[in-house]
């Protein structure tokens, strides 16, 4: 029997980062692109590598090419740590898993280190294809838990659970990440939002911005920790926003959050320092009427705009910055505790 499972980019509407800091946030994921994990029995367990892990090169122009792109590190050390850790969940909590080996493989056409949660596809994919071979049932709100600490606690890479959370509830999900209620049960509030609440959304990517989440967070992690005013004080106004969004999706005023999305960014700009590129693109994407924040840590842009004429300019502007523009086509929220 062959296993296949795909997880989808994940784009943060409002909120972020404040997701690492016991914050709130909006999130919806999208099957423009995907992540698909491939698993079967076989004698020995086998993890087969994607194009992005092999180590045999052109020239050391294409290797330092590869590098800037993909960094040193390709899938498989994702699929590895997912194996582990979900071997150690099961054991943790009592689950005997039957003796069968399989080899797996994955590919993915997410755009990379964009801010579309690529990696963490990666995880989701694979978890959930364990799931299914081994017939394991795993707690939504635990699941997404598990695979942060595939990224945070095997791997070392931050991390806010935003990303996971809107990868395993998939469609539209408001999270709040109150602390109080994150110590005593460890995880937030993840609330199913109707997707038809939205109004008409882009989202907006260029590769060569790539950077990846663990340098934007570790300075702001360090910042809050120590308890920088001015960070502490961006943690409550993105969560607010994130409230407020939810409130008015909810009223059926979902028209209005454009400019709640640019207080978002606006905010996040005065705490860090933004690339000329990133700022370009937010700044091209506003001229002509929309709002526009990160969906991640940079390199891809979510935001709201008015009528088709608004996203025909959006394409016509962007597109020839090297920046590809698309409708997102929000995937459907998972259902039952079971479905893989």
């Amino acid at each position: 029997m062959i296993i296949r499972r795909k997880a989808y980019p994940r784009g943060g509407l409002v909120g972020n980062p404040s997701d690492g800091y016991f914050g709130k946030t909006i999130a919806f994921s999208f099957r423009n692109f995907h992540a698909e994990v491939v698993l079967y029995e076989s004698p020995e367990i086998e993890i087969l590598p994607n194009t992005r892990d092999h180590s045999v090169f052109k020239s050391m122009s294409h290797l330092a090419e590869d590098v800037n792109l993909f960094g040193y590190y390709g899938g498989i050390r994702l699929l590895k740590a997912t194996i582990k850790l979900f071997y150690d969940y099961c054991r943790d909590t009592g689950i005997e898993l039957p003796v069968r080996n399989f080899t797996i493989r994955y590919d993915s056409n997410i755009p990379h280190l964009v801010g579309l949660a690529g990696s963490s596809a990666i995880i989701s994919a694979c978890m959930r294809a364990l799931r299914a071979f081994f017939g394991v049932t795993i707690p939504r709100p635990i699941e997404a838990n598990l695979i942060l600490a595939v990224e945070t606690e095997e791997l070392n890479i931050s991390a806010g659970l935003q990303d996971r959370v809107a990868q395993v509830y998939r469609g539209l999900v408001y999270m709040d990440f109150d602390k109080e209620l994150m110590d005593r049960q460890g995880y937030g509030r993840y609330e199913p939002l109707d997707p038809t609440l939205l109004p008409p959304l882009y989202v907006a990517y260029r590769a060569d911005l790539s950077e990846g989440s663990e340098i934007f967070h570790s300075d702001l992690k360090e910042r809050f920790t120590r308890g920088d005013a001015t960070v502490v004080d961006a943690v409550r106004f993105w969560a607010d926003l994130t409230q407020q969004v939810r409130d008015m999706l909810l009223a059926g005023e979902g028209e209005g959050i454009g400019p709640l999305l640019n207080a978002n960014y606006d905010r996040r700009a005065s705490l860090c320092r933004i690339s000329d590129g990133n700022q370009r693109m937010v700044d091209a994407a506003r001229s002509l009427g929309a709002s526009a924040k990160f969906t991640g840590s940079g390199g891809a842009i979510v935001g709201t705009y008015d009528n088709e004429n608004t996203y025909d300019k959006l394409c016509a502007t962007l597109e020839p910055m090297g920046i590809k523009v698309l409708k997102p086509e929000i995937t459907v929220a998972a259902g039952g505790l079971n479905e893989s």
